[in-house]
């Protein structure tokens, strides 16, 4: 399970190969020996061919674990802050929102052992010996409740650990399946009946609201159009008007938010990181927030007007990109009108 496509490994090999033919051609290099075309071939597969001599047990493992994992994954594998957690989970996987760990999720150790063994730990990759590796992915299962904590991890005992999701993975068979489909290109009368326009997206303050999708003249924002910062529309001194919410559903809206928690900060003390703090931005005029470097296409969208409320919010969650083209948001949108629903009862509930 190597994150080096196989495709590229094949070529890789196959150039090896060809090399002394190629340096006798050309008089240039040399043939590769074996132990530098080992040292590419690092590949662990599932049934743990290619596993390097060596061993740990878990005890070793929660040490190696402390000393180079923790400070991102928690003394538990739990988890800081936004970093993943590699422990718990179990029996989550149908649910709304499943927490993905190695005990839950991954079908075979040997992506565990590969991607630990190649790029761990952060910022330092490839500088824990086999028997390290080994020890601490031990002590990563112990953490799942996968084995004992006398249990020792190493060739001999690899395919002795049971994954819980190994039976959830299928054969990708599309190739055969399903690509001879999309080579089948429609090209005239392609969709049934006339395409009809059955919303129309205007920001409060545009001439044009209220008016019928027959009699609005669309025309987005320029974004590369110069905007002075310091004519941006300041945001509202006057107290935030209170806002009714629902209580359960701002709870969901909360578990929807960790999508957005890598950028955005919600909450008592919360500042702009990424992207804008969001405390208040129910009724608020978009581009507002101090000490925010904002996209010219959302001070323009502000100055025009755009203000933060069930309508706008609905359509930028939904598409960013596409609800307000040009500004900065990476985020995909959320696919889903229940997400959406939800979390803006959570905002509701920061904007008191």
């Amino acid at each position: 399970m190597s994150k080096f496509p196989k495709f590229l490994m094949a070529t890789a090999l196959a150039t090896l190969t060809a090399a002394p033919a190629m340096a006798e051609k050309l008089g240039l290099g040399r043939a590769a020996t074996t132990d530098e075309v080992a040292a590419w071939d690092l590949d662990v597969f599932p049934d743990g061919s290619n596993l390097p001599e060596g061993s740990g047990d878990v005890w070793t493992g929660e040490e190696v674990f402390a000393e180079n994992c923790a400070t991102c994954h928690g003394d538990f594998a739990e988890g800081v802050d936004n970093w993943p957690k590699l422990a718990g989970g179990a029996d989550t996987l149908a649910d709304e929102d499943p927490l993905k760990t190695v005990g839950s999720y991954w079908p075979y150790l040997s992506t565990t052992f590969d991607y630990v063994r190649r790029s761990m730990p952060f910022g330092n990759a490839q500088s824990l010996s086999n028997d390290d590796v080994y020890a601490m992915v031990a002590y990563i299962l112990y953490s799942n409740d996968l084995v004992d904590e006398d249990f020792t991890l190493s060739k001999d005992t690899f395919l002795d650990v049971e994954m819980p999701n190994a039976d959830g993975f299928i054969v990708d068979d599309r190739a055969e399946t399903e690509y001879g489909a999309f080579t089948n290109r429609c090209m005239s009368d392609c969709k049934p009946g006339a395409v009809e326009i059955t919303r129309t997206v205007v920001f409060k303050g545009d001439p044009n609201a209220g008016a019928s999708a027959d009699e609005v003249q669309t025309t987005a924002p320029a974004a590369d159009t110069p905007t002075d910062a310091a004519s941006a529309p300041a945001a509202q001194d006057a107290a935030p008007v209170a806002v009714a919410f629902d209580t359960d559903l701002a709870a969901e809206g909360e578990k929807v938010f960790k999508k957005c928690k890598a950028c955005h900060k919600l909450g008592e003390g919360a500042t702009n990181g990424v992207g804008p703090v969001l405390n208040g931005i129910w009724g608020r005029t978009a581009g507002t927030i101090a000490d925010f470097k904002y996209s010219k296409p959302m001070m323009a969208a502000g100055e025009s007007g755009l203000v933060w409320d069930a309508e706008s919010l609905s359509g930028y969650l939904a598409n960013p990109r596409k609800y307000l083209k040009g500004n900065k948001m990476t985020f995909a949108g959320l696919k889903k009108d229940a997400d959406i629903e939800a979390i803006l009862e959570f905002l509701k509930s920061h904007s008191q």
